[in-house]
């Protein structure tokens, strides 16, 4: 009998997981933190673009302050403006803003649990390690995701860059020994699959923290960009990668 190949989800060993709006509701609220950053950013620049939190968030999400910055200083005419100091500034305000904010999500952290006797989970991130750290102490997600398995498009690597990038998909899979077709990546944002793509591990799409408006664009976008499938949850994530008798996550 011919032998049929395994299916991209079948050949899977590590769940590679992006951090903000994938495991954690972050992104809003760390918009609303890194526009007041931004914007003085702007004006120290004498540029006159303003932005409110809703705005940055539509032009930035599943990039890194610094490309942001870079970026927005580009398009004001300003190239070699000096990022760092912000870059700095920037992840203070934000980190403080996600400790004090951030809950933790029962139905998420369940079905992490389950996800882990399976696959193998780790972190892939454009955010530094140390809102991560702030984020998943404050959303009880230490034990199942530790630092060593936390790795950062920011810090990780010897230049910082930032998704769409493959870079930190690549690390994390160089890190962890395995293919880059055995790391399943799940990203709620479209730059995050690229870079997932890129690298060559299978990406599934999640909008569990996406705001309810938002769902169906960014699931019609998400698998444009490459994603296999969208999943609304965690929990249906479980359902959808691992063998039906492994799955135990309460409804």
């Amino acid at each position: 009998m011919p032998t049929v190949a395994p299916t991209p989800v079948e050949r899977v060993t590590h769940l590679l997981c992006d951090a903000d709006g994938n495991l954690f509701p972050s992104e809003e609220p760390a918009f609303d933190a890194s526009v007041e950053v931004t914007n003085a950013f702007l004006a120290s620049l004498g540029i006159d673009r303003r932005f409110t939190a809703t705005e940055l968030r539509a032009a930035a999400t599943g990039m890194n302050f610094r490309t942001t910055a870079r970026t927005l200083a580009e398009q004001g005419g300003v190239p070699d403006a000096d990022v760092e100091p912000w870059v700095a500034e920037e992840r203070r305000a934000v980190t403080e803003h996600l400790a004090r904010t951030l809950q933790p999500h029962p139905p998420t952290q369940a079905a992490l649990r389950t996800l882990a006797g399976s696959l193998e989970l780790a972190v892939v991130s454009s955010s530094a390690l140390a809102r991560l750290a702030a984020c998943f102490t404050a959303t009880g997600l230490d034990e199942l995701l530790p630092p060593g398995r936390r790795f950062s498009a920011e810090d990780s690597l010897p230049t910082p860059t930032s998704k769409p990038d493959p870079a930190v998909y690549l690390h994390a899979c160089r890190m962890l020994g395995i293919a880059p077709e055995q790391g399943l990546a799940v990203e709620d944002a479209v730059a995050g699959v690229q870079s997932a793509v890129a690298a060559g591990c299978p990406v599934i799409g999640n909008v569990l923290f996406v705001l309810p408006e938002e769902r169906d664009e960014r699931a019609a976008a998400l698998l444009a960009a490459g994603a296999l499938a969208v999943v609304g949850s965690w929990e249906e994530l479980a359902d959808l990668v691992l063998p039906a008798p492994a799955v135990g996550v309460s409804r």
